[in-house]
């Protein structure tokens, strides 16, 4: 539309432009400076010649800018100014209407502008004990402006140094602003001025001079109201005693607690343990301590009046007066702060209470108020009686036989009985660990000879029970022989006042002959994880302990050992030109019981020959290049790739690059390292790397073998690691055989053979002579299965 200059917008003065035929769609969203934005800019419309013309490129603004052409912010204004706050101090007048001396009171308040959006908001400072609604005035929001000029939103070009602005019917007058502020109005090119005083508050002014102390009253008025607000919740805290070592008394351990918010003092009592003294320990009620104590006040002595002049015979005609001096009446001066310290003794009702000791905070506030620095405490007496260590065993009246002895004992201790508590560290560690050994009965009776038992021994809280093995055709059935229980050891007093002693997990060896519940049992045979756990523990038990064992034999066999050796080995050839030699089980126990006799048991000598074996545990059924293309798969699946911080790891832990590692370290380094494999793959793993003469394991082998770069590409199938991978038989046939030629080695007598000629002896009894090069490969593998058949 054509509009005639100089005419009024009315109908018939628009004319249609005919020569625009570009009609183009208003578009509302548009990319500006690389930032896509809503377009909120009004496109110019036409304008007169000599008018001023609307450069595109600038920015909108609701109002007229203040900067020069091109020089504004490029970004939109909630860009540009995110997070920029302009703060003015101001403050306004608050009439008050009740107060005579006083007509206003002065607020004062800080005015934020925010650039981003052009709101504004009044927050007034928080002051403690004004008696005022204090916070936020005016919330966040645009603020109109005063009229005539209501139609248009307050801007940062009202607001300065020493202008008065008026927001909802309130004057505020602007006294200071921040440097932020100041700077921000100086480089768009407005003065700020100096900043001004604000006026002086009548209602300070009156409060202040109401606070001054007048010329002839110069001693400090005591205000209990003010002493608690500023000392509430502060107590010095003094360590004391009170010696009352008298015939029956001792030394009193005190605390004594000085409040001061009020001047009070209390006093507790310390009970120390096992001193007899029960109940509550306040040795003086919280109050104000008197210094001088004359004994108790009768009733009516002490009052706060005086009176003077009593005239009448009773109630109703009587006259008096109060005599305004209190004649008569003593002052009485209470214990305060100064005049406890370190040394002082404080006459507590008659009783000489003497200060030992402050607490930190005591100390801080003496050195601060007083100046004092030595806080040195003082020892604290003692009877020669109280430092006696020597205290008589109880004695507890003998068992009864009802409940068990632990029940019977905290019924004696205590007059409330509670259940006698388990060691539950033990639990813990021993939980699940049971020792089983196979046993047989002895008794009168030919059927109960040939009945079947397992003990089994639980570790975790010394208890035993016995399971009987079912025979086909026996008579008895199998099941629960005992239930799960302690038992004591026989011949010992029932009705006593020691404490019985139980059967423990070292009274249990192959060979031996115990009583449980009245029936003697004797243990033949243990199981694998028995034999296992007592080797690994052998300091705990001595019948599995090899080097006990072997100085018994030692000192048994040093005048016997030609007639051992020849029961043993009757060829010795092989013993003299240092062959291996090997021994049955049979026959290097009938050797042994025939020198010895009862002075080895059964134990003994399988733990000898389970640590003298001569089996071999079969070859490991892994094969490296299975092992190492499932560990490359692993790598793969996982995307490991921290090679160089694995060898890092090793030379921090290897500084002087030695070759080989203990296994300890191996593990825990593959561990650490998180590298994706599991237990059993680790197992695997070390298990096939290059070792040396101390099983160490070589480093260099085992990089090699993780590296995925220099090895083919993977063509395995994702398998189980615990079974698949390494297929693992248990070899439970240990000790069947025995290597003599180490057993005399360790034994380290002289062997004294006979001369003779060479014997061809295969067998001697029950025991075969097997040196290596007799054996041929068959009969290795032929005894292994002889024996994976027996078990």
């Amino acid at each position: 539309m054509l509009r005639i200059p100089g005419m009024p917008l009315l109908p018939g003065t628009l004319f249609r432009d005919v020569s625009k035929g570009h009609y183009p769609k208003p578009q509302s969203l548009a990319n500006f400076q690389g930032l896509s934005m809503l377009s909120d800019r009004q496109q110019p419309a036409p304008v007169e010649s000599g008018s001023v013309t609307v450069d595109i490129s600038c920015p909108p603004v609701g109002a007229s800018s203040i900067y020069p052409p091109r020089s504004g912010p490029r970004m939109p204004p909630w860009l540009a100014y995110d997070k920029k706050v302009l703060c003015f101090n101001a403050y306004f007048k608050q009439t008050l209407q009740e107060v005579y001396h006083a007509p206003y009171l002065v607020r004062k308040v800080k005015i934020y502008y925010y650039l981003e959006d052009g709101t504004l908001e009044i927050y007034e400072p928080r002051v403690d004990n004004s008696g005022i609604v204090q916070g936020c005035v005016v919330h966040r929001q645009r603020v109109q402006k005063a009229p005539p000029c209501d139609n248009e939103f307050m801007s940062l070009i009202d607001l300065n140094v020493d202008q008065t602005v008026q927001i909802f019917d309130r004057q505020y007058h602007i006294i200071d602003c921040d440097p932020f502020t100041r700077h921000f109005l100086n480089t768009r090119g407005i003065t700020v001025p100096d900043p001004i005083k604000s006026p002086c508050d009548p209602t300070e002014e009156q409060r202040k001079r109401q606070n001054q102390p007048r010329s002839g009253n110069l001693i400090p008025k005591n205000h209990p109201f003010a002493q608690f607000l500023k000392f509430d919740r502060q107590i010095l805290k003094f360590q004391a005693y009170w010696d009352d070592r008298t015939e029956f008394g001792d030394v009193r351990k005190l605390e004594l607690c000085y409040y001061l918010s009020d001047d009070t003092i209390e006093i507790k009592e310390q009970h120390i343990r096992n001193s007899g003294r029960d109940g509550p320990t306040v040795f003086l009620k919280r109050g104000r301590l008197a210094r001088e104590f004359e004994g108790l006040q009768l009733p009516g002595q002490m009052t706060p009046t005086t009176l003077l002049n009593v005239l009448g015979t009773n109630m109703r005609n009587v006259r008096y007066c109060v005599d305004p001096l209190n004649t008569g009446n003593k002052d009485i001066h209470y214990y305060r702060e100064k005049d406890l310290q370190i040394g002082s003794v404080i006459n507590v009702y008659g009783r000489a209470v003497v200060i030992t000791e402050l607490d930190p905070f005591t100390q801080n506030y003496y050195r601060q108020r007083y100046g004092i620095q030595d806080f040195t405490p003082l020892p604290i007496p003692a009877r020669s009686d109280d430092c006696a260590d020597h205290r008589p065993e109880r004695q507890l009246p003998p068992y009864n036989g009802w409940g068990s002895y632990e029940d019977s004992v905290g019924n004696c201790i205590s007059v409330e009985p509670k259940p006698p508590k388990s060691d539950f560290k033990k639990f813990i560690k021993y939980d699940r660990y049971v020792l089983r050994f196979g046993a047989k009965m002895l008794s009168t009776i030919k059927a109960n000879c040939e009945r079947i038992f397992v003990i089994s021994y639980y570790l975790c809280d010394d208890t035993l029970q016995i399971q009987e093995i079912a025979v086909r055709n026996s008579g008895f059935l199998g099941g629960e022989f005992m239930k799960r229980t302690r038992l004591e050891l026989p011949g010992q007093e029932k009705f006593s006042c020691k404490q019985p002693q139980y059967y423990m997990p070292w009274n249990f060896f192959i060979g031996s002959t115990m009583s449980l519940k009245d029936f003697i049992f004797h243990i033949v045979s243990a199981d694998e994880y028995t034999l296992m756990y007592m080797e690994h523990h052998q300091e705990s038990f001595t019948h599995a302990n090899v080097g006990v064992i072997m100085e018994k034999v030692k000192v048994a066999l040093q005048n016997h050992m030609t007639e051992f050796v020849g029961s043993c080995v009757p060829d010795c050839t092989d013993l003299e030109k240092k062959r291996n030699v090997f021994v049955s089980f049979e026959s290097f126990k009938g050797a042994l019981i025939g020198i010895m006799g009862n002075q080895i048991s059964d134990h003994e000598i399988i733990s000898l020959c389970r640590h003298f074996s001569a089996e071999k545990s079969q070859p490991n059924a892994c094969d490296r290049s299975t092992v190492r293309a499932a560990a490359h798969l692993e790598l793969k699946k996982a995307l490991w790739n921290a090679r160089d911080d694995l060898m890092e790891h090793f030379h921090h832990i290897n500084p002087t690059n030695q070759p080989f590692l203990p296994e300890s370290k191996v593990r825990s380094a593959l561990r650490g390292c998180r590298l994706p494999f599991s237990l059993e793959l680790i197992d695997n793993i070390l298990s096939i790397l290059n070792r040396n003469e101390c099983d160490d394991i070589e480093v260099c082998d085992l990089m090699n073998f993780i590296d995925v770069s220099c090895g083919k590409g993977c063509n395995m199938l994702p398998v189980n690691h615990a079974f698949e991978l390494c297929p693992k038989i248990p070899f439970l046939n240990k000790g069947r055989v025995v290597n003599f030629t180490c057993f005399l080695g360790e034994l380290n007598l002289p062997l004294n053979l006979p001369a003779g000629g060479e014997k061809n002896h295969d067998a001697l009894g029950e025991g075969r002579i097997m040196p290596p090069s007799a054996m041929s490969d068959t009969e290795p593998q032929k005894m292994h299965e002889d024996d994976a058949h027996m078990a």
